[in-house]
């Protein structure tokens, strides 16, 4: 059996460099089950950290289905098939009324490009508002809204970035009450500047859980003022809802629902097949209509009967094992303890989360965000078994997101070992 460095070495010549791994010591990775992997050499790891296999890896449901399937056809939407239909009026019973279409995509990236697009047809606009610490993917025009590299010639004219909602109370700072008043003000100056020159006001494109931001606490009715001046600028509001969507939060299925707003648009990806690539772009059946008279979108692989059958199958799973209620429940538990390690350890500065997607902000002793210590956490948990990661402005806020079946005995481990690794790293810094 090949060792680390070797292919790491392969990994180089084959796939060029640069090719990311998690951990100083990367894992490898050879079979996943619920909520479990284990390595090349037997080992067993808490998940933590995956997304993707959001009813547990290889869910025996979801397998079944994707193999029916493929023993059976698996072709292009170009033919009339079921599949699609049924999961398409299924996915979009989990949204309000207004939300009775979808264009099925591969990859979120394609789902938040084509919503962008969506958007530009539908205002008549270019413009489109984002954060500045954001990530929605990776197509050209959606490049253009991330904020971990510069684009190739710097950012275009028809993109502007508002500050990242900061929401989160800390140690040393007080909540901002009027935070997102002065944000609305942000957005209204850069929609007059898409006016002067021209381009105007398309959408305004945001993860409702601001994920990759650092998923700060935030009030119900936090984004009223922002989207309000959206909204009388005629612009368009998506919600990219691939991560925090299909119940992630809890208690609601979507990001959207639990801070309050209702979006014009909203892409979905990761979760959404169990694993199986596949994505979407919910929104009206009027929308949906004037970007396909203009586009006539059509995706090779979009809404297969494997992918469809693969993503009802994980939209039923969901369902039958309570998996949103079961998220929030779980989550409260999760965040209880995490907050009585922020009372233990100076180094924590506030818990932070909702449902299965929970965490906590790293910092010296002046309050900083400490990327170092986030780093040297990540990997000693990863050392004890325990797989998680990190995110945020600086890379110093703890990211946790285990697959939703995650059960109570494998908090208390999650939470028994960051414990342990935090007595740890303590002792060794004094």
């Amino acid at each position: 059996m090949e060792t680390h460095s070797t292919l790491l070495e392969r990994r180089t010549n084959l796939l060029g460099p640069s090719v990311p791994t998690f951990y100083e010591d990367p894992v490898h990775i050879v079979r996943g089950k619920g909520v479990w992997l284990w390595d090349n050499s037997g080992r067993k790891y808490l998940d933590c950290y995956n997304n993707v296999p959001h009813v547990g890896h290889c869910h025996p449901k979801v397998v079944e289905a994707i193999y029916n399937q493929s023993s059976t056809l698996n072709t292009h939407t170009r033919y009339l098939h079921e599949g699609i239909l049924d999961y398409v009026d299924h996915l979009t019973s989990k949204f309000s009324e207004k939300f009775t279409s979808a264009i099925i995509a591969c990859s979120g990236s394609e789902a938040n490009d084509v919503a962008l697009r969506m958007a530009q047809v539908i205002s008549g606009n270019k413009g489109i508002i984002c954060t500045d610490n954001t990530y929605h993917g990776n197509t050209s025009l959606v490049s253009q809204i991330g904020s971990r590299t510069v684009p190739i010639g710097g950012y275009s004219n028809i993109i502007s970035q508002i500050p990242s909602p900061i929401g989160t109370k800390t140690r040393y700072d007080k909540i901002d009450e009027n935070e997102n008043e002065k944000l609305a003000n942000i957005v209204q100056e850069k929609i007059d500047e898409f006016q002067e020159s021209g381009v105007g006001l398309a959408c305004l494109i945001i993860c409702p859980f601001f994920a990759n931001e650092g998923f700060p606490t935030l009030r119900k009715g936090f984004l009223e003022p922002i989207i309000s001046k959206v909204r009388a600028a005629g612009g368009l509001v998506i919600a990219d809802e691939v991560q925090p969507g299909f119940g992630r939060v809890g208690n609601n299925w979507w990001g959207h629902q639990s801070i309050g707003f209702e979006p014009d648009i909203v892409t979905l990806g990761k979760p959404m097949g169990n694993g199986y690539p596949v994505a979407a772009i919910v929104s009206s059946n009027e929308n949906i209509g004037i970007f396909r008279k203009r586009f006539r979108y059509f995706n090779t692989f979009g809404g297969n009967p494997v992918a469809m059958a693969a993503a009802q199958s994980t939209l039923k799973v969901i369902e039958e094992e309570n998996l949103v209620q079961h998220a929030y429940t779980v989550g409260q538990r999760a965040l209880h303890k995490l907050n009585n390690l922020v009372a233990k350890y100076d180094c924590l500065g506030v818990a932070r989360g909702s449902g299965l997607f929970f965490g906590a902000e790293v910092c010296d002793g002046e309050g900083n965000p400490d990327a170092h210590m986030t780093k040297l956490i990540v990997n000693s948990m990863r050392e004890k078994g325990v797989l998680i990661n990190s995110l945020g402005r600086h890379k110093s806020i703890l990211k946790i997101r285990p697959p939703l079946p995650i059960e109570n005995q494998e908090i208390d481990f999650l939470i028994n070992t960051l414990d342990e690794v935090l007595d740890s790293l303590a002792r060794s810094h004094n």
